[in-house]
């Protein structure tokens, strides 16, 4: 049976798609309804300050998988080709994933949902179970999954039916009689929720929570960012021509998730499993929606953006008896953090990888505020999304952009909502150089030179091959036909 000893505790992943940390009830949305969402941040940790390292979906996965950089493991976009069958290909192949550590720890581990990374059909080292969507997403009724291999095509809605297969899951493992002891379980929930598309996407239970409201936390621009990429009405792409109905649609989406969550949650206390297992809710990546004139994540923009509703997602963890619950963290911390985190929290015996940027945050779920961490306050964090870096700090947050600009500066101390980019103004010139070359020496000392996303042509427009040597510019999807976002700004203007 499922493991019932806190100290080696089962393992439940919720991962959603496209949820900015900004859509969560308990996050201070007014109108967002997430009740059971919000009772596990009641029961655990909620961290406010959760970075992805790439501000979209398959780096960012790549990357909370291996605990490397997207110019490590060399996954620099979404990926658009290589799915599954003859022609599908395994972009992480010969990478360390913490899935094969608790594998090789004696975890059983589960799959339902959202994979991305390339042979979505053949399940991973050490999956007893694998219910996996063919691609990266697309319509919510009839989704192509692979069971095990074989291509079945529901029509229910997919995050109900992820949400079925993940409790009957959890049910047999924690049924199964072994023959020596407890056996713990690793369970990876992907939704492909809240990702568009929205409109006429999910049940009326869910759309009739928000159609014919204000929904003032996502207040709709007058002016769409100059960056942003635009319909033939002015509207970005990814409102689909209607942003207060993508609105709707993106909300009950994640309120269809939070109800399958509380059904996944209800399952673990009947099996009374609750105390031993750590469950961890998060995103692969921010969203706009609205916020700072965009419709999308990073590559809601070309040049792709860095703001925070980007890069950062929800971010709960709970277990009770070993986690303090009721508590949020502002503790700058990254989804490389991640894979260390799991090792100390779970008592893996796995050495640490000095090539990894990542450091455990486990000092934090057991109830500290992360100023230990063997000397080193948590203060600092990076992204990258291609050519374009990110480092930032508590108080400033500075973008690098190879190998022309624009670059951008910001006090998020006087301007949390990153409206003033100070870049190219005299005041703040040594600070701008002082971070840009705290940036370069951080990429220089983790970066795999045959996989440096610096120079590499990343338009946000889908990754199709495995980064090789002389394969780079090859691999890049070209910019999105016939769509030209607005000239962007001279280097140093906002």
């Amino acid at each position: 049976m499922a493991s019932t000893d806190p100290s080696r505790p089962n393992l439940v992943l919720v991962l959603t798609d496209d949820q900015g940390a900004w859509a969560l009830g308990c996050a201070g949305d007014p109108d967002l309804r997430t009740p059971h969402l919000d009772g596990l941040a009641e029961r655990g940790v909620r961290f406010t300050k959760f970075f992805c390292t790439s501000p979209v979906c398959s780096p960012a996965r790549a990357s909370l998988l291996t605990g490397q950089l997207p110019s490590q493991h060399g996954v620099h976009d979404w990926i658009s080709y290589h799915h599954a069958g003859e022609t599908g290909q395994d972009f992480l192949a010969g990478r360390t994933q913490f899935t094969e550590v608790l594998a090789g720890a004696g975890y059983r581990l589960g799959l339902s949902g959202k994979w991305h990374l390339g042979a979505n059909d053949v399940p991973r080292p050490g999956f007893v179970h694998w219910y996996a969507h063919e691609s990266g997403g697309g319509p919510y009724y009839g989704a192509p999954m692979f069971r095990d291999g074989v291509l079945e095509h529901d029509p229910r809605h997919l995050t109900e039916l992820l949400a079925e297969d993940a409790c009957a899951f959890v049910d047999a493992e924690a049924g199964r009689t072994p023959e020596g002891p407890e056996e713990p379980f690793a369970l990876c929930l992907n939704f492909t929720a809240p990702h568009a598309p929205w409109a006429g996407q999910h049940p009326e239970r869910w759309t009739d929570l928000y159609r014919g409201r204000e929904l003032a936390g996502c207040p709709q621009p007058e002016e769409w960012h100059p960056w942003s990429y635009l319909d033939d009405g002015g509207v970005p792409l990814a409102a689909a021509g209607d942003p207060q109905e993508s609105l709707i649609g993106y909300y009950a989406s994640i309120s269809a998730v939070d109800e399958a969550v509380g059904q996944l949650l209800g399952r673990l206390e009947r099996h009374g499993l609750t105390e031993s297992t750590l469950v961890v809710f998060t995103s692969d990546n921010g969203f706009n929606c609205g916020h700072h004139g965009i419709w999308g994540k990073g590559n809601g923009t070309f040049p792709q953006n860095m703001y925070d509703t980007s890069v950062t997602v929800p971010a709960i963890m709970a277990q009770p008896g070993r986690v303090p619950g009721g508590r949020t963290s502002d503790a700058l911390v990254s989804a490389y953090d991640f894979f260390p985190t799991l090792v100390e929290h779970l008592g893996l015996d796995h050495p640490a990888d000095p090539s990894l940027p990542g450091r455990s945050f486990a000092d934090i779920l057991a109830g500290g505020d992360g100023a230990a961490d063997g000397g080193r306050e948590r203060v600092v964090v990076f992204d990258e999304y291609g050519p374009v870096r990110m480092i930032r700090t508590r108080e400033w947050k500075y973008v690098h952009r190879y190998p022309h600009g624009p670059h951008e500066l910001y006090d998020l101390a006087g301007d949390p909502g990153e409206t003033r980019n100070l870049f190219g103004s005299d005041e703040h010139a040594g600070r701008a150089a002082d971070l840009a070359a705290e940036l370069d020496r951080w990429f220089a000392r983790y970066v795999e030179p045959e996989h440096d996303g610096a120079r590499l042509p990343v338009t946000g427009s889908g990754q199709r091959e495995r980064i090789r040597p002389g394969t780079g510019p090859g691999a890049f999807a070209p910019p999105y036909p016939g769509v030209r976002p607005v000239p962007y700004p001279p280097l140093g203007e906002a």
